[in-house]
């Protein structure tokens, strides 16, 4: 395995494990029991991805086919539940410092995860589709974050937080634009997902949106 299969592996277990982290603690304030926040966890994580590999026609999508991100995924979502668990109240006291890590850890997933949708078009061999390829970089950005608010009956945050759907779209184009002038592929992952990054925690901050009608 070269370098490059290297750090897209690590990227993509990374944003499995921000965005389970991030799906069991939306769980858990939603009273979730184990099962639940498990598996809110896990699609959250996984989400994005089988969307992602279904429309690029790859099937069964991966996480079928490599258990390591199943695995990780449950991981990471049962150690969240067993420190909400075991150490109940001082999580419910720091509910506030929660919502702010947990905001923390989905930017990051984002960021991550739009970068390694949209690697995945390019390695598929859509380089040439631009378009294509940052559409399935915010795909694989969003997709999970999209089933776990229609799990928990919230209307998506990309409809209500405008920002959080524009800041992938940043990132997919700006990834796209590095790899098309041939920037080193680290460099373009870390400046992408950086971006990314500080978009949404500048409009959490800020309250930046978009209009309403």
């Amino acid at each position: 395995m070269d370098i490059g299969s290297v750090i897209y592996t690590c990227a993509e277990i990374l944003a499995i494990v921000v965005f389970a982290l991030s799906g069991a603690m939306t769980g858990i304030k939603y009273g979730l029991d184990m099962f639940g926040v498990v598996f809110l966890g896990g699609v959250t994580a996984l989400g994005g991805g089988v969307t992602r590999d279904i429309m690029l026609g790859s099937f069964p999508p991966l996480m079928f086919r490599d258990y390591k991100y199943l695995i990780t995924a449950v991981i990471s979502s049962l150690a969240v539940f067993a420190a909400a668990y075991f150490f109940k109240d001082k999580y419910n006291e720091a509910k506030h410092e929660v919502d702010r890590i947990n905001n923390i850890f989905d930017a990051a997933g984002l960021g991550l995860f739009t970068v390694v949708g949209t690697q995945t078009a390019i390695d598929a061999g859509f380089f040439d589709n631009a378009f294509f390829c940052i559409f399935l970089g915010v795909t694989t950005g969003v997709g999970g974050g999209i089933l776990r608010d229609i799990i928990i009956q919230s209307t998506p945050m990309i409809l209500k937080k405008h920002i959080y759907a524009i800041a992938s779209l940043v990132g997919a184009v700006m990834f796209y634009t590095l790899c098309y002038f041939g920037v080193e592929y680290i460099t373009s992952l870390f400046t992408s997902s950086c971006i990314v990054f500080v978009i949404r925690m500048l409009a959490t901050k800020y309250k930046w949106n978009f209009p309403k009608a």
